[in-house]
């Protein structure tokens, strides 16, 4: 680490992770990106589940390559008495511990929050799971999927003449981890004036619906489902994708003030003295004609043009990006987006960037997803004072393992 670098504000907190596939793991990931140190424990013989997911690159799995930046890797088997007895010894150290298993899971290990509070009362323990530690579905396997399906989230999203359709990302896991990560650091503030941690149980069907947003506030009020709209909005217009002579771009307008600007760009300022056009409530009410005067209109330029003039009227617009096109852009670079590590066995590897910026910090370079079982030794003796010859023994008992690498073809 440089001088001038930073560690974040989160330095000198220690986590133990218990985390596998995504929920968890994004919650450690964005505590690490604050500077949190993480001991992530994988069981033995193939760590983390999502470690066996191609492609792969340098035997690393590239999904465990997103979610896993910043950590250090432990092999530790649970399920003999002297593994749990590491675990136990790492939690008396540690300020946090994460897990996302099935509620219950931990306490059958010996390593439930009230085990571990009891020589730890400054522990801050977070359960992620996918329905939480109480209600009917509490026992139940959830993943993202279920957890979409189940929020209202899937029912809303598609064009509305298709069946439901789930989100491109995995927002039902990825909001665990965001909610996680968020109830982690407030209980680590609380703790300050208490002097105490606290267990805290999150569930991926309560995160998902409290994203619901207005769609729940208008179910509430009007005691309607609310339907799917595609690209477009149930109340703007103009909001959406439309066709341009050569591609589509996307417009969006809150506002009558903004769509006097859109009416100017689009080369029909009569528009805005078009009493079928002129409020919020008719453009909706004469959604289908507005919609089809706008691709008329757009149908006489290529998107490059229609950015610049939109652009120049001050009009939210873009075109609709790849994911590679995406994380190619300029304003990708100029934000630090995507950064290069250097790893063990796959080489040079971009990852997407620490999303939380600090103005007028630089942070420490980040450092790539551990190969599996890469810290155990180094983290036992630094934390727990274990001596090499312990160390061996520990792992010809096969209690513990230290992996250089997973062997899986690329």
């Amino acid at each position: 680490m440089s001088d001038s670098s930073w560690a974040g504000p989160l330095a000198g907190v220690t986590v133990l992770d218990f985390t596998r596939v995504v929920a968890g793991p994004y919650a450690s990931l964005l505590l690490a990106d604050l500077g949190a140190e993480v001991l992530k424990i994988e069981p033995p013989p193939g760590g983390d589940d999502i470690r066996s997911l191609a492609p792969h690159v340098g035997g690393e799995s590239h999904y465990y390559l997103a979610f896993n930046r910043n950590k250090q890797s432990l092999v530790v088997d649970l399920k003999q008495p002297a593994g749990v007895n590491l675990a136990l010894d790492l939690a008396r150290r540690a300020d946090v511990v994460l897990e996302n298993f099935r509620p219950g899971v931990m306490h059958k290990l010996g390593l439930g929050y009230e085990t571990l509070s009891a020589v730890n009362p400054m522990l801050v323990y977070c359960a992620i799971s996918g329905f939480g530690a109480s209600g009917p579905l509490r026992d139940r396997p959830s993943f993202d999927l279920i957890t979409q399906a189940l929020s209202g989230v899937m029912s809303v999203n598609g064009p509305p003449d298709a069946p439901p359709q789930k989100l491109g990302l995995p927002l039902g896991d990825l909001a665990g981890g965001m909610y996680g990560a968020l109830a982690v650091v407030s209980a680590l503030f609380e703790r300050k004036s208490s002097g105490r941690g606290r267990l805290i149980d999150i569930s991926l069907m309560d995160c998902m619906q409290g994203m619901l947003g207005y769609l729940a506030q208008l179910y509430f009020v009007t005691g309607r489902e609310p339907g799917r709209s595609g690209n477009k909005h149930p109340l703007l217009v103009p909001y959406g994708d439309y066709a341009t002579a050569d591609g589509r771009i996307l417009i969006v307008c809150l506002t009558d003030a903004s769509w006097q600007n859109v009416a100017r760009a689009l080369d029909h300022p009569e528009w805005i003295d078009d009493v079928r056009y002129a409020t919020i409530a008719s453009r909706v009410q004469h959604r289908v004609e507005l919609d089809r005067d706008i691709e008329l209109a757009l149908a006489a330029r290529p998107t490059a043009d229609w950015q610049r003039r939109l652009d120049q009227a001050d009009v939210p617009n873009a075109p609709i990006l790849g994911v590679g096109a995406s994380l190619e852009h300029p304003q990708t670079r100029a934000r630090q987006m995507v950064e290069e590590v250097q790893h063990p066995t796959a080489g040079t590897v971009r990852l997407v960037g620490r999303p939380i910026k600090f103005a007028g910090e630089s942070m420490a370079p980040m450092e790539p997803p551990p190969t599996l079982g890469q810290h155990t030794r180094e983290v036992l003796a630094r934390h727990l004072g274990y001596s090499a010859g312990e160390l061996d023994e520990l792992a010809r008992a096969r209690v513990i393992d230290t992996h250089k690498a997973c062997d899986r073809s690329a």
